[in-house]
C-alpha cells in the first residue's frame, strides 16, 4: 500500500505548519498556565479555510476526506500545540458529521457555514456522570410537550462549552422500558446552548487547561422540532456512523504529539553534555527514543491505512480502533521518554515535555478506553467470545 502523501496533501501539511509558526511553544505554555482559551489559534484555522476541510464544498467546506483532516490534526499537534490545539477545533472539523449525513438540506445550509467560518462554536454533549462508556444507558430526557422538546439531565466532560453557543446533544426521547434495545429511543439534536436553562461548571483537570471541560446541568431546555437531526430514536446510530473517523483523527493527532515530544528529546540529548559527552551518545538514552520512533511510525501507518479505507468506503473498524490504541500507547511512552531524557528539567514547564505528557493521557482514557478497544479487537479480529 502506498503511504506517500499526494502533492495536495503535502501542500496541506506545509501550509498548516507555516500558519502555526506564529503559535509557538511560549503561546501554548502561557495558555496552559492561564487557562485562556486559544481563540486566536482557532480563528487562524477558520480564517484560512481549514475548519471546513472535510465539509462539503456546497456549504463552504473543502470537500476533502478524513485522510486530509487527519493530516491537519497531526500537523497541529506536531507543531507543539499538542492535544490542546486539537481539542480546540476538532468539533468544528468533524463534529457535525451527523448533520452532513443525516440532516435536511435546510439544516445543512443553516448550520454548517457558520461552524466553518467560526461564527458559531459548538460543543458535544454526550457523556453522562453515571453511564461511562455505556452510552446506550444515557438518562438525559427530551420530552415532547406537543409543541417542542423539553430537556432535563446532566452531561459531563463536555469540552469547549464555556466558549460555545451551540451544542450537539443526545438525549432519550423514549424510556428504555419502552424500547426493544437500549440503543433505541435516543435522539440527536443540534441546538442553542441556552444558559438560561444550562448551568455550565468547569472541571479542574490535569492537562489541557486552556480548553475547558465541563459539567453541564440542563433544566427545562426547550428545543424546537426543527433542531432534531434525522428521525427520532435513531440518534445513537447516527453517532456510530462517525466513530471510525473519530478514532482515526485521534490516532493521527496523538502521533503528532508523540513526534513533537520525541523531537524535543532528541534535540536535548544532542545538546546536553554530561561527563564531557552528549547524553545522546549513551545507548540508555538512544534505545528508548529509537523504540518510540518505531512505535509512532507504526501507529501512523495504521492510522492512515484506516483513513484510506474510510475515504474509499471500506470497512475500517479494526484499523481505526487499532490505530487509536497504538497511537495513544506509543505517544504516552514517547512523552514519558521525553521527560526522562530531560532528567530533572523534564519536570520543568519551560521545556514543555511535561505538558505533552499530561496531555497524552486524555486519549489513553477517552473517548474509548484501551481495555474496551482490546476487547473489541479480540472479538472482531480473533473471533473470541464477546466480553463486554
Amino acid at each position: 500500500m502506498n503511504m506517500e502523501l499526494s502533492e495536495t496533501q503535502c501542500q496541506i501539511k506545509e501550509s498548516v505548519a507555516k500558519l502555526l509558526e506564529q503559535f509557538d511553544d511560549q503561546y501554548w505554555l502561557e495558555r496552559d498556565s492561564s487557562g485562556e482559551f486559544p481563540e486566536e489559534f482557532c480563528r487562524a484555522i477558520a480564517d484560512n479555510g481549514w475548519m471546513g476541510i472535510a465539509m462539503p464544498e456546497e456549504y463552504g467546506g473543502s470537500g476533502l476526506g478524513i485522510t486530509e483532516a487527519a493530516i491537519l490534526a497531526q500537523t497541529i499537534t506536531e507543531s507543539g500545540a499538542g492535544n490542546a490545539g486539537f481539542a480546540a477545533i476538532v468539533i468544528g472539523i468533524f463534529g457535525l458529521h451527523p448533520v452532513v449525513v443525516f440532516g435536511t438540506e435546510e439544516q445543512k445550509r443553516e448550520w454548517l457555514p457558520p461552524i466553518i467560518k467560526r461564527q458559531d462554536v459548538a460543543c458535544f454533549a454526550v457523556t453522562e456522570p453515571n453511564t461511562g462508556l455505556d452510552t446506550t444507558r444515557l438518562k438525559t430526557r427530551a420530552k415532547w410537550d406537543g409543541e417542542k422538546y423539553i430537556v432535563n439531565g446532566e452531561k459531563i466532560w463536555t469540552s469547549t462549552a464555556q466558549v460555545s453557543n451551540k451544542m450537539l446533544l443526545i438525549a432519550r426521547t423514549k424510556d428504555i422500558a419502552e424500547t426493544k434495545k437500549p440503543i433505541d429511543g435516543l435522539s440527536l439534536f443540534y441546538t442553542d446552548l441556552d444558559r438560561d436553562y444550562c448551568d455550565i461548571r468547569v472541571i479542574d483537570k490535569m492537562g489541557r487547561k486552556c480548553v475547558d471541560s465541563n459539567e453541564l446541568f440542563i433544566d427545562g431546555l426547550p428545543i424546537p422540532k426543527e433542531h432534531l437531526i434525522g428521525e427520532e430514536g435513531k440518534g445513537f446510530r447516527y453517532l456510530l456512523h462517525g466513530l471510525n473517523a473519530e478514532r482515526i483523527l485521534i490516532a493521527a493527532s496523538m502521533v503528532g504529539l508523540g513526534r513533537c515530544a520525541l523531537r524535543k528529546a532528541a534535540k536535548y540529548a544532542k545538546e546536553r553534555i554530561v561527563f564531557d559527552r552528549p547524553i545522546g551518545m549513551n545507548q540508555a538514552i538512544q534505545h528508548p527514543l529509537a523504540i518510540s520512533w518505531a512505535e509512532l511510525e507504526a501507529a501512523h501507518m495504521m492510522a492512515f491505512n484506516a483513513a484510506t479505507k474510510y475515504d474509499n468506503g471500506e470497512d475500517c473498524g479494526l484499523e481505526a480502533n487499532a490505530a487509536k490504541y497504538l497511537g495513544a500507547e506509543a505517544t504516552f511512552k514517547a512523552c514519558t521518554n521525553a521527560v526522562m531524557t530531560h532528567g530533572g528539567m523534564g519536570y520543568a514547564k519551560e521545556y514543555h515535555v511535561e505538558r505533552y505528557l499530561r496531555e497524552s493521557l486524555i486519549h489513553r482514557l477517552a473517548p474509548v478506553s484501551p481495555q474496551l478497544i482490546l476487547s473489541y479487537l479480540a472479538e472482531k479480529a480473533l473471533g473470541l467470545p464477546r466480553s463486554y
